[in-house]
Parts: structure tokens; sequence; C-alpha cells
């Protein structure tokens, strides 16, 4: 007899494989450079490969996703962001943020039901504020540590606690539990070059401001992250970067 539960666990095998290598590099990597970034050698040459895919496939699909009208990604954007919601709430409620929990569960019900299954953001115009919380931050509310720095493949900067919480967070998506291969894939792709586009600017003003763009982004990633699971108010903590 066949075990159904061996492509659950051959699917998160292979989410784990990658988390898996980095453990072990991070094991192997010596002392030198951004004490922070022990793989650092490894992480350049993904972010070179990330740099390269973006150049040639994601952001001139995201240009081309950008000519879109306005009102269309907009509600791209409100259709994504309810069904996130939802992973926030959760969040929230794990941290103890019971407040902003109910908030989340609230802004679900109303853009979902007023706002046309999320497509209008109805609840941001009552008052029910956007959140932005993931298991990543959660670890991080806990005491978690975060590692080292890690480039993931595609995905771009990370951390040891963060890709664990990725992982957390992809089991969790709505979207990414479809069975339908073509529908999951489909609904992946739009968001993924939605949030690209969103990006466009951003990432002109990381080339001209920064002589070395992969430092710049690891300085940038680690304290947003830091600001981030610490809600705007973070410990002060020296960045070797900043010398």
């Amino acid at each position: 007899m066949k075990n159904s539960n061996m492509p659950a666990t051959r699917s998160l095998a292979v989410r784990l494989a990658p988390l898996g290598l980095a453990l072990a590099l991070t094991a192997c990597a010596g002392a030198g450079g951004h004490p922070r970034d022990p793989l650092e050698p490894l992480n350049r040459a993904t972010f070179a490969f990330n740099e390269t895919a973006d150049k040639y496939v994601m952001r001139p699909v995201a240009q081309v996703y950008d000519y879109a009208p306005l009102p269309l990604k907009v509600g791209v954007g409100n259709f994504f962001g309810n069904i996130g919601d939802v992973w926030i709430g959760v969040n929230n409620l794990l941290q103890g943020k019971f407040v902003d929990g109910l908030s989340d569960g609230g802004r679900v019900l109303v853009n979902s039901t007023v706002g046309m299954f999320g497509l209008f953001d109805i609840a941001t115009e009552l008052g029910l504020e956007k959140h932005d919380e993931d298991l990543g931050q959660t670890l991080g509310s806990w005491g978690v540590g975060e590692g080292p720095y890690i480039v993931l493949p595609f995905l771009g900067p990370s951390t040891l606690r963060d890709s664990v919480g990725l992982i957390g967070d992809l089991e969790a998506d709505p979207v990414w539990q479809f069975k339908e291969v073509a529908v999951r894939n489909s609904l992946s792709g739009l968001r993924f070059t939605h949030r690209r586009a969103s990006l466009l600017g951003a990432d002109t003003t990381a080339e001209q401001a920064a002589l070395d763009k992969y430092g710049y982004m690891r300085s940038f990633y680690l304290q947003y992250r830091l600001n981030q699971v610490y809600d705007g108010q973070p410990p002060r903590v020296k960045d070797p970067d900043d010398e």
C-alpha cells in the first residue's frame, strides 16, 4: 500500500534541502569579512546569479506589467494583500499583539465581503490599519536569533531565522496550497511580478547609491528586519558595513 503522506514529505524535504545546505556551509565557514555573513563568497555568487536573472527575466516582465492600468494593479495588490492578512493576523496573535490580530481578522472579513474578495481595500478606509508580519518576525519576537545572513536564489536577502520562517510562511500560504498546479503557478507568478514592479524605482536608487550593491543590500535588509521585529523601535546595533 502506498503511503499517502509521501508527496507532502517529499515536498517538505525539497524545501528544507537548501536550508540544510546553508547550515552545513555555515558550520564550515571561517571567520573574516562581515561577522554576520560567514557565507559571503557563496552569497555573492548567488547575488550575482539573482542580478542576472532579474536583468534578463524578472525586471523586463515587471516593466511590461507596470504598463497595466493603475486600477488593475491596485486591485491585484489588494487581492493578494487580503490573502496575506490572514497569516499576518495569525502572526500578530502569536506575538501577543491581540488587538492587531483582531484588526487583521476584521480586515479580511470586510475586504472579502464588501471589498469583493479583496479587490477593494475598504478596511483601510474604515480605519483598520494594514500590518506586515511573518513567521520570521514572530520567531524574532520570541527571542530566536537571526543567524547568518543568507542570499536565496531568486528570493534574495534572508537570514537563517527568516529562511526557516519562510518555510512556515509557504506552508500557510493559501496560494501555495492550491492543488491545481497551473492555478498555483499563475497566481504565484502574478504576485511575484506585482511585487517586483513595485520595486522598479527602489532598485535604481540602490544602483546609484552604492559602490558595492551587495553590501548595500545586506546592510539594508538586516536593519530593515531588525526594525520590523521590534516594531520600529529596534535597539542600537553597530553594523560593520557602516565602517
